[in-house]
């Protein structure tokens, strides 16, 4: 019997990429998608790409009934607040916001400005990053998933983090270059095309909030890690190629790297190692991702200073999937024991 899923927040990009992923899964049914604005309409006068796919309609969130599973697309902040009606809608949860993805409460005030109001959940919520967190997911009732920028980053330099070889006293500098969905379908100024086309924008340069999952994955108590974060918005609509600046604590050899790499990725059905000798394509680029669940990592070494070994590691993902809603339906997967690869089989186009 398929899953009765329901969409709390439908009407945004990831709402909308969700209910299109989750539509064409064989083992869910998606019975209600709410949106506040738009109760009362067919959600396929916001996701036009949905016609003829489905003939739900927004209700109200204050209309919203029990599921088995519900998928949380709110706003960072809105989530906490009605974790307690939340959680006796479904007995299992994806949330795809940020407030429950910091196991420590405190890290909430610094990052994020406020106190978290039901810190007892954070630790009992698991981080949905499944190259990562796969056994636990699969225990969970309450799976935060990842930012995007936060995934881009993590899947690049997890394998080196793991491998131990990440110099502990350098930090490591990570630039995250981000399309305009990333943002989320408010308008606003700086989405207006006058403002956006064209443009090569430093959106924050410096206390991305990502930047706390960087350091609470990446990092342990006898190796902590210091992360530099930036974020640049870029033209394109789909898509983060994240380049991160990674000092090593022994110099290593391209081999190294590859056995490092494959030790961790070699069986993951969605992360790609991507390091050619040559061609157009020879390095991680978003574009022929969109759509897909792909993560795409490569490197070069760069030892032009034996005494700070480097090595450049680009990653590169479809931010509304890998970064969001197609990594909150590889995490149910996992969760119910599905394969981990269904309903997420797209490969991305090409050309696009």
């Amino acid at each position: 019997m398929a899953l009765k899923a329901a969409i709390l927040g439908g009407s945004g990009y990831t709402g909308g990429e969700l209910l299109r992923l989750l539509l064409g899964h064989p083992e869910v049914e998606v019975t209600q998608v709410t949106s506040r604005n738009r109760a009362g309409k067919f959600v396929h006068t916001v996701h036009p790409n949905l016609r003829k796919r489905t003939q739900l309609k927004f209700i109200h969130p204050d209309a919203l009934q029990p599921a088995d599973v519900l998928f949380v697309c709110l706003p960072h902040g809105a989530v906490a607040p009605m974790i307690d009606r939340i959680r006796s809608l479904a007995p299992v949860i994806f949330d795809l916001s940020a407030d429950f993805r910091l196991r420590d409460p405190a890290a909430y005030e610094r990052w994020y400005g406020w106190q978290h109001p039901a810190p007892s959940l954070l630790r009992e919520a698991v981080y949905g990053l499944p190259e990562l967190h796969r056994a636990e997911i699969r225990e969970a009732n309450y799976i935060a998933c990842p930012g995007c920028n936060a995934t881009a980053v993590i899947l690049g330099l997890a394998p080196l983090a793991r491998a131990g070889v990440l110099a502990s006293d350098l930090p490591v500098f990570a630039e995250a270059k981000v399309g305009s969905s990333g943002a989320g379908g408010e308008v606003g100024l700086s989405s207006h095309h006058p403002e956006r086309s064209g443009v090569i924008r430093p959106y924050k340069p410096t206390g991305h909030r990502h930047a706390a999952e960087i350091l609470q994955e990446l990092g342990c108590a006898d190796r902590p890690i210091q992360v530099a974060l930036s974020v640049t918005s870029v033209e394109a609509v789909r898509g983060i190629l994240a380049t991160s600046y990674a000092f090593l604590s022994v110099p290593l050899t391209d081999r190294d790297l590859w056995q490092i790499y494959r030790n961790m990725y070699g069986n993951e059905p969605f992360v790609r190692i991507v390091k050619e000798a040559s061609g157009l394509h020879r390095y991680p680029e978003p574009k022929i991702l969109a759509g897909s669940n792909y993560c795409d990592v490569g490197w070069e070494l760069d030892l032009s200073d034996p005494h700070h070994p480097r090595v450049v590691v680009m990653s590169a993902i479809d931010n509304l999937m890998k970064g969001a809603a197609g990594q909150a339906v590889q995490a149910m997967n996992v969760r119910f024991g599905f394969p981990e690869t269904l309903g997420l089989e797209f490969s991305g186009l090409h050309p696009l």
